[in-house]
């Protein structure tokens, strides 16, 4: 079974940074699509980024310029740097892997079979 932890979260000051880590703690990872998500209290899940299997990104308009994302494959984890944190970034960060394409941030939450539980993430400012 096909588990993910994500790590890295904690709290951080507005313009600060922060690099959040995403590992597979099972197996049958997928391996073609692997993305980056966030919820904050009564809001819908939203898509920040993608990376597909040769590198490609892809970046939320909400994040683009200060959030990237990155993948290590010799050790088949995925990160995101955060970069000039805002209030609004305050959330808890998901990260989720598909097999299939399309790989896009526009791609609904379904499109990922495979989750972790998230890691909290707090900006004060």
């Amino acid at each position: 079974q096909t588990h993910l932890e994500e790590s890295g979260g904690g709290s951080v000051e507005a313009g600060g940074s922060l690099k959040l880590s995403c590992a597979p703690t099972g197996y049958g990872y997928g391996s073609y699509c692997k993305a980056w998500f966030r919820q904050s209290p009564g809001k819908a899940r939203e898509a920040l980024a993608t990376i597909d299997s040769v590198g490609t990104t892809k970046y939320a308009d909400s994040v683009k310029g200060r959030f990237t994302i990155s993948k290590d494959n010799t050790r088949n984890i995925l990160y995101l740097e955060m970069k000039n944190v805002k209030a609004e970034d305050t959330a808890k960060y998901y990260c989720a892997v598909t097999d299939f394409p399309p790989c896009d941030p526009v791609e609904p939450e379904h499109h990922y079979p495979y989750w972790g539980r998230g890691t909290q993430v707090t900006v004060s400012s």
